[in-house]
């Protein structure tokens, strides 16, 4: 799934710019001192350099093209929002990341265009140095493993996750309305819908209410034999992603026997496009995320809550430069503790 196109209204420059000040404002981030390596990416993601900039740091971002964008886009972009909000002389932008450049970082965020973080690039952070992971550390059992956790703790680096369930983070409180959207696209409505969701995973209770606050009604469940698939519109299917698919042969037949007109919405949790095209399965997103991947992305309902996210993961990274005796237990609440 592609980024929201930063040209929507809700991406413009000057928005972006008020949402990365309230954001760095309302998590009194303090970076004063602090050199920062972290990416510079398309979409949303072009605020992290800059949230880091505005909070004092000494930021490098790397960068390169992808599907979503040019290395030359993403340059341009972030400029123009550091510049906007006078920061531009605190980033340099470059196009390949190096182990010199891991250990010359107090600071490392675990974002995409720095992974995978092993082998000499682990191996150059230096002890004291933080790496933010800027996601919540359950997701590691879920296979988010792109870098070598023990080596790099057992060196003494300073690495945990982000509690994206903080209320100045708040992350999680948009899962609900990215589903509403997800569903839109595949042509069911949440108003007046009977949507079956199988969740195992914190998610859960966020969907749910999400869902109910669009007027769907929802039945729940951990797997498909939970559900009554005769009772509902569509599936959602929000599970933790096992390196197969989280949908089974023998739950694909089910549905083609039971229910040919059920749409399945990926929402989290591989599922296989070719073995459901087997069994005349209708899945959407018709085209599959990557391995693990969500099928829909925060920035769907607009750049909020990656702000939000960018801004957590960097609080965190504060947090664990500091001694631990001068972080309050307020601050510490930021902190997902591996």
């Amino acid at each position: 799934m592609s980024p929201q196109p930063a040209t929507l209204p809700g991406f413009g420059v000057q928005r972006l710019a008020r949402l990365v000040r309230e954001s760095t404002h309302r998590m009194a981030i303090d970076l004063d001192g602090v050199d920062v390596l972290t990416e510079a990416a398309s979409g949303a993601y072009v605020v992290t350099p800059v949230i880091a900039a505005l909070a004092g740091a000494t930021v490098t971002a790397v960068t390169k093209s992808s599907r979503y964008g040019s290395a030359e886009e993403i340059t341009a972009q972030t400029t123009e929002l550091a510049t906007l909000l006078g920061v531009s002389d605190r980033i340099r932008i470059l196009t390949e990341r190096t182990p010199a450049l891991f250990a010359e970082a107090d600071l490392i965020t675990n974002s995409g265009h720095l992974r995978p973080i092993v082998g000499e690039f682990a191996e150059a952070i230096r002890p004291g140095a933080a790496l933010s992971l800027m996601f919540e550390t359950w997701e590691i059992d879920a296979g988010r493993v792109d870098l070598d956790l023990d080596g790099i703790r057992s060196r003494g680096v300073r690495i945990a996750g982000t509690n994206e369930r903080h209320p100045h983070v708040d992350v999680f409180s948009y899962l609900g309305s990215m589903a509403v959207a997800e569903l839109a696209d595949a042509g069911i409505p949440a108003y007046r819908g009977r949507i079956g969701v199988l969740c195992d995973n914190p998610f859960e209770d966020y969907l749910v209410s999400g869902l109910q606050s669009a007027g769907a009604s929802v039945a729940v469940a951990p797997t498909l034999e939970g559900l009554s698939i005769a009772e509902v519109d569509a599936v959602l299917v929000s599970l933790t992603p096992t390196g197969g698919s989280v949908l089974s042969d023998a739950d694909l037949a089910r549905i083609a026997a039971e229910r040919p007109d059920l749409v399945v919405v990926q929402y989290w949790g591989d599922v296989s496009r070719d073995d459901a095209a087997a069994h005349g399965v209708q899945v959407w997103p018709a085209q599959a995320p990557g391995a693990g991947h969500m099928a829909v992305l925060p920035s769907k309902t607009g750049p909020d809550a990656i702000v939000r996210l960018q801004a957590g993961g960097l609080k965190v990274g504060e947090l664990l430069l500091r001694s631990p005796e001068d972080v309050t237990a307020e601050e510490r609440e930021y902190i997902d503790e591996l």
